[in-house]
């Protein structure tokens, strides 16, 4: 379990295939001291479990499943990945609960400025539509971040300064794929409904609080 608060931004020096998938080496001076063999690494929102430790980088092995669903492929050396450790218990939540599982790939369709601030316009599967909201939480990249305007095809987020600075958002541009991973507890309450429908308690409840509407 993760937050989607970056704690460094990582540079991939060498990736190798073997058969179970890929084998990336990543170099991460500050973070390092932390990171142990058996690790949960989140690598631009993807969890991955650290298979070796030397020196100030780390390795980690993607398998084929991962490398088809995430934008982890795509990594060349020298490449901006952002990483995080797993929460602990006494840790603050100052994001959201990520949960490193990509549910899709966006695409970056728009770059601009709002004063210090930055917007960016994200495309994403139509699938995934159903479980954003406006002002909700949404992981891009493993960056824990807050739907500013939703239509049925893109979504916008507003960048600080700091998270620019602080992420690998900065060297991002248009056309590039992102990682996207959607509020798990609104993929919790959808199962729930779709397992208790036939209860007339839930279909009150769901009409109550998410205006939802059971054909006879």
């Amino acid at each position: 379990m993760f937050t989607g608060l970056i704690q460094e931004v990582g540079v991939v020096q060498s990736i190798s295939s073997n058969t179970e998938g890929k084998e990336f080496i990543i170099k991460a001076p500050n973070l390092i001291r932390e990171i142990k063999v058996n690790d949960s690494v989140a690598t631009n929102g993807v969890c991955l479990t650290a298979t070796e430790v030397a020196g100030d980088t780390f390795k980690v092995q993607a398998i084929h499943m991962t490398l088809e669903k995430t934008s982890i492929g795509k990594l060349r050396p020298q490449d901006r990945v952002n990483l995080e450790l797993s929460l602990r218990p006494t840790d603050r939540l100052g994001g959201h609960f990520v949960q490193g599982h990509v549910n899709g790939l966006g695409c970056l369709k728009e770059i601009s400025k709002t004063g210090e601030n930055w917007e960016i316009v994200v495309t994403f599967p139509q699938n995934l539509r159903k479980y954003m909201i406006l002002e909700g939480s949404i992981t891009l990249d493993g960056i824990s971040l807050t739907i500013a305007r939703l239509t049925d095809t893109t979504l916008t987020v507003a960048i600080i300064p700091h998270t620019l600075e602080k992420t690998s958002l900065a060297h991002k541009k248009v056309g590039d794929v992102l990682n996207l991973e959607v509020d798990m507890i609104a993929k919790y309450i959808e199962n729930f409904l779709s397992l208790n429908k036939e209860s007339p308690k839930t279909q009150e409840w769901a009409r109550n609080f998410f205006n939802v509407k059971y054909e006879d």
